[in-house]
């Protein structure tokens, strides 16, 4: 029977025991939590003795027979194998679903000598989870389930991490981290490595904390697309502020935002056309969280917002190489501002689309 775990509770059993179970499921949307899960097991996994290591990114194109191919060829020496098997779109396919199944009872039956095999997947639906693959895995494999980190916890969690390397934070300190990266745990995690490096184990005061995390956490131009897409048009325009204050080069934050709104227009022809939309997403390499945001922004928005949406970025990229365009301001960061509010609002009226883009 499988069994399920946190991350922490994996990080202290592979502290105790060195031997590793046949199967491995990590899954979660949280990308930091489940990088270090992997990694933890490659640690150990590298600690026992397994000294050779496959690792295959899959989907439900690919050639899974080279999965059972992994776990089959045996060493002429007796080595340990890990098997580091990576589904992004957590959707195998058929036939991957078939491979999974078939692997699932492997480790049921120990057939799976001298290997061991981690399975790493995006945090799955409730439809998938009940498939028979995802059923099959879960049931036998050692499961880790990654949990997000909600902005109430944030914290927290920074205080444990912290703790980790000797050193702690007033409570109001810890709160105004917690703020500074915008609930961004990959730059908490940075921050928090960063005081290690400048300062000894024990008690950091709040201006030296202050000192040491950059306000540029707050904003990358991958966050201004999440904020964009989950139409929170405040926090976007925030973050639009913040990296034009910091002095991000607008070519590179045009294109974050420039580039999405033209996969939102050909998803949005797509679905018109009545042709299937994961599929098309699929096709544009659209997978995992990122896939609900823009199917949330295509419910929000009426179909004849992206023709106009994709001039509009056009004209934007025309005025920063200093051409004037009628009907737009001269000023290409307020024209980007105006054109992330048209992503950003709530869903309007159908109607038709007015001659100026």
């Amino acid at each position: 029977m499988g069994r399920r775990l946190d991350a922490d509770s994996l990080l202290s059993q592979l502290k105790k025991t060195p031997e590793l179970d046949a199967l491995y499921v990590v899954s979660g949307d949280e990308p930091l939590l489940v990088i270090e899960s992997c990694d933890a097991l490659r640690a150990a996994a590298s600690a026992a003795g397994y000294t050779e290591r496959v690792s295959l990114t899959l989907d439900a194109r690919s050639d899974w027979s080279a999965v059972i191919g992994a776990t089959q060829n045996v060493s002429l020496f007796g080595d340990r194998r890990l098997v580091d098997l990576s589904i992004p779109a957590g959707k195998p396919g058929r036939t991957g679903a078939e491979t999974l199944l078939k692997l699932a009872d492997m480790a049921r039956n120990q057939a799976l000598a001298d290997t061991t095999v981690m399975i790493s997947l995006p945090r799955l639906d409730k439809t998938t989870r009940n498939s028979k693959w995802a059923q099959g895995l879960f049931e036998t494999a050692t499961s880790i389930e990654v949990s997000n980190v909600p902005r109430t916890a944030l914290p927290r969690w920074i205080g444990q991490r912290l703790a980790r390397q000797e050193q702690q934070l007033d409570q109001a300190t810890l709160e105004w981290m917690a703020d500074k990266v915008e609930g961004n745990l990959l730059a908490a995690h940075q921050e928090v490595q960063k005081l290690g490096l400048l300062y000894p184990s024990g008690k950091i005061s709040g201006p030296e904390v202050e000192r040491a995390v950059l306000n540029v956490a707050r904003y990358d131009v991958f966050g201004l697309r999440d904020a964009m897409l989950a139409g929170d048009a405040a926090r976007a325009l925030t973050m639009l502020s913040g990296l034009r204050a910091e002095g991000e080069a607008l070519p590179l934050v045009l294109w974050a935002v420039g580039d999405e709104v033209r996969i939102l227009a050909r998803l949005a022809a797509s679905q018109a056309a009545g042709q299937d939309l994961g599929g098309e997403m699929r096709r544009q390499r659209v997978f995992g969280p990122r896939e609900q945001l823009l199917r949330q922004t295509l419910s929000r928005l009426a179909p004849q917002t992206w023709p106009a949406a994709v001039q509009h970025a056009h004209d934007i990229d025309r005025l920063i190489k200093g051409l004037k365009v009628a009907g737009r301001l001269d000023d290409p960061w307020e024209e980007l501002g105006r054109l992330i509010l048209r992503i950003a609002r709530s869903k309007t009226p159908a109607r038709p689309a007015p001659s100026q883009a």
